[in-house]
């Protein structure tokens, strides 16, 4: 298998696509690992530079991370990673962020609520090993790992903060095991586990579903439109992330949402008056169940998130209201 270097002269960004990515595919998993500059020292890599492994880096998120990471640290190397390459690639690394999933909007069959299980704990459970039989000496000191929202299971009443006990159905379940893989990380190295809510961005995740529907005059909420949205644009969540990479006060659960969550009608709204559409054309709870069976309740249920913890550390939202998150996703288009 490959192991893909690319080096960039003070690129700002890495392109959606870069060219040496074949086409995603979620049975093959890469770790992309960047670095922060050159040393001609014979000391170790990552005692000159800031060395950073992210799994999951073609995806919506890890994309814009490492964009924003070639922007912020002038990250001159990159390189693409097969698994049997991990190893070395995460040894060379200060920290590691790992985002790798199956994405889950899509109906879920027996085999496929098996795999979106199976795609995070196997995945996180070998990134965890591999930096536990790491040396001491060269092991990265800090691993971020996503977990989701779904934790907490869902409600139209309750507020969720990072205290609240996680929920009982299929996706709290598959958090609970994603997060639990995360836990076995050696107690040396700080460990952030990002329960991550709807992310909103033009290039992915729900939002891009949704606006080319808008545009049609055809948007409108999802079943009943009561159902909480927990959100974060996307730009926020990577600007999480970062700070978790580099602050040490930055440990345990954070919630991975803005500080108002909405009610999807709201949303709605506020997304077709930005764009200068109605939302008009409700979809009812029994067409989304007919396309997306049991699956349907990611969009048909909701909760209310709060991010207590970002909160307390005094972390800075760019976009805290969602009108202002979709007005800037908009003028991108």
């Amino acid at each position: 298998m490959e192991l893909c270097r690319a080096t960039l002269s003070r690129a700002p960004f890495l392109p959606a696509a870069p060219p040496s990515l074949p086409v995603r595919d979620f049975r093959k998993r890469r770790v992309v690992c960047l670095s922060s500059g050159k040393s001609e020292s014979t000391e170790s890599p990552k005692d000159t530079q800031m060395v950073v492994s992210v799994t999951g880096a073609t995806g919506f998120i890890g994309r814009r991370l490492v964009q924003k990471l070639l922007a912020v640290e002038n990250f001159p190397e990159i390189i693409i990673a097969e698994e049997e390459e991990w190893k070395k690639c995460i040894e060379g690394s200060n920290a590691v962020v790992n985002l790798a999933g199956m994405p889950i909007s899509t109906r879920w069959s027996p085999e496929i609520k098996k795999e979106i299980m199976q795609s995070r704990i196997n995945v996180t459970s070998k990134v965890v090993d591999l930096i536990n039989h790491t040396n001491a000496e060269v092991r990265p000191s800090v691993l971020v790992s996503a977990t989701a929202i779904g934790y907490y299971g869902t409600s139209e009443t309750q507020v969720f903060d990072e205290t609240s006990p996680s929920g009982n159905d299929y996706l709290s379940e598959v958090c609970r095991e994603w997060e639990t893989k995360a836990h076995n990380v050696d107690n040396g190295v700080r460990l952030v586990l990002i329960r991550i809510g709807v992310v909103l961005g033009k290039d992915g995740g729900a939002l891009a579903k949704m606006i080319p529907l808008f545009m049609m005059f055809a948007g409108g909420p999802l079943g009943t439109g009561n159902q909480w949205f927990s959100w974060i644009h996307l730009d926020d969540l990577v600007n999480l992330i970062c700070q978790s990479l580099t602050n040490p006060s930055y440990k345990g659960v954070i919630n991975g949402t803005a500080p108002n969550p909405v009610r999807l009608s709201e949303m709605c709204d506020q997304l077709g008056q930005v764009i200068g559409r109605p939302s008009w054309l409700p979809v009812p709870d029994f067409a989304i169940k007919a396309v997306l069976g049991e699956g349907a309740s990611i969009v048909l249920e909701g909760q209310r998130v709060l991010p207590a913890k970002a909160k307390e550390l005094g972390f800075s939202y760019k976009y805290p209201y969602v009108k202002d998150a979709l007005k800037a996703i908009v003028r991108e288009l």
